[in-house]
């Protein structure tokens, strides 16, 4: 695999076009706090982009399925460096409305690259390799996250924004130039009719309510999407509480690290404790790691609050995952996981929006000891459920 020149143009792609989204984050979050006071407003400026994202999204499945996927990343990724020429039109003006253009085109653009990625490693590399290819894709777009929120910090003490969104440019363009490289066999025939089969769900439902241990799975994926949803707002808010614009890369940097050690460290896990242990007990350890952030005004419990909650989802989600792949039929997988994204933003982006709203309302230590408590109850009730199911079972075949 590591003789496959496509290989490194899309690790080495991912890399530097991480190094750029990371650094276009961080700016848009210093831009909002110094032009949007209110948080909820906050919340509604990222969701419209959000938004526009998840409404785009079909359209971009089927144009996926029915061009060459280079052409899609090529086209997408011109679209993401243009975009951020509407995010210094923002920053000269001082207009939010530009910033809100810049958030709808690059989330457009991210909505046909991500799938015309995803639907390209499978060309690039053997089946037997697939496995080994996504987890190192992973690896390397969180290490690019780590790195691109380490140096947006530091860029922001050393340039103004102007030059960091820049850089973010350079980055996307080189992305495109890496993209031009690849060497991508497709076939001709057109998907279509199988992308329309996909797209309905009617027949995946009876199929979710037949598996409870994977309904339950996707309702306690709302546990880490609490705490997900506002992450930004969250890393703006202890940024003002603590008057501190250092600690937002300190808290992304921590993150990122434990995330990818907790990835690494499932895998050992997971050969001592079953799939459903290490999902009840790290969704519980997130519960904590959101009532830890009561004392976010303390810089030392507030980093250590985002390695806890980065480790338990470095293993929370690996662990749903392999409980999707293995509980769902494979025929039904395109269908499933194409809802489980949907439900998904939508979710992230209602999380978004009760975050920015309870940021304004109540603050960010009394909101987290309710998220916390909320994620602790729902774990505590789909843990006795299992427990429930799991002796139910057991007393039917010992009776049989």
């Amino acid at each position: 695999m590591w003789q496959n020149k496509n290989v490194w143009i899309l690790l080495t792609g991912e890399f530097v076009a991480g190094l750029g989204l990371w650094l276009g984050i961080i700016g848009n979050l210093e831009f909002m706090q110094e032009k949007v006071p209110s948080d909820f407003m906050k919340a509604v400026i990222l969701a419209i982009g959000l938004l526009a994202g998840v409404a785009i999204g079909p359209y971009a499945g089927r144009v996926t399925d029915q061009m060459k996927k280079k052409t899609v990343m090529i086209v997408a990724g011109l679209a993401r460096a243009i975009s951020v020429i509407f995010m210094l039109l923002a920053i000269q003006t001082g207009s939010v409305l530009w910033m809100v253009i810049f958030l709808i085109l690059i989330q457009s653009a991210a909505a046909f690259y991500f799938p015309a990625l995803q639907a390209a490693i499978p060309l690039v590399v053997k089946e037997k390799e697939l496995l080994q290819m996504n987890g190192i894709h992973m690896n390397v777009a969180t290490l690019s996250r780590v790195l691109g929120t380490a140096i947006a910090g530091i860029f922001l003490v050393i340039m103004s924004l102007s030059t960091m969104y820049l850089v973010s440019l350079g980055a996307y363009l080189l992305l495109v130039v890496f993209t031009f490289f690849l060497t991508i066999e497709e076939n001709n025939v057109s998907e279509t009719k199988r992308s329309k089969a996909e797209s309905s769900f009617n027949h995946l439902f009876p199929i979710i309510k037949e598996l409870p241990i994977v309904m339950m799975t996707l309702i306690m994926t709302l546990v880490p999407l609490l705490f997900i949803g506002g992450f930004n707002l969250l890393v703006i808010s202890i940024s003002e509480l603590q008057d501190n614009s250092l600690i937002k890369s300190w808290i992304y940097t921590a993150e990122g690290l434990s995330f990818m050690v907790g990835a690494f460290a499932v895998k050992r896990i997971s050969r001592k404790q079953s799939p459903y242990t290490i999902l009840f007990l790290f969704s519980f350890i997130i519960g904590l790691s959101q009532l830890l952030l009561f004392f976010a005004n303390n810089p030392v419990l507030s980093v250590i609050a985002f390695i806890v909650f980065g480790f338990s989802v470095g293993c929370f989600f690996p662990t749903a995952a392999t409980i999707f792949q293995t509980r769902v039929p494979k025929e039904f997988h395109g269908r499933f996981f194409s809802f489980r994204n949907m439900l998904d933003r939508i979710i992230f982006q209602i999380v978004l929006l009760l975050t920015g709203l309870m940021l304004d309302v109540i603050g960010l230590q009394m909101m987290s000891v309710i998220f916390g408590i909320m994620s602790i109850m729902i774990t505590s009730i789909f843990f006795l459920k299992y427990r429930h199911s799991n002796s139910t079972s057991l007393n039917m075949d010992v009776r049989s």
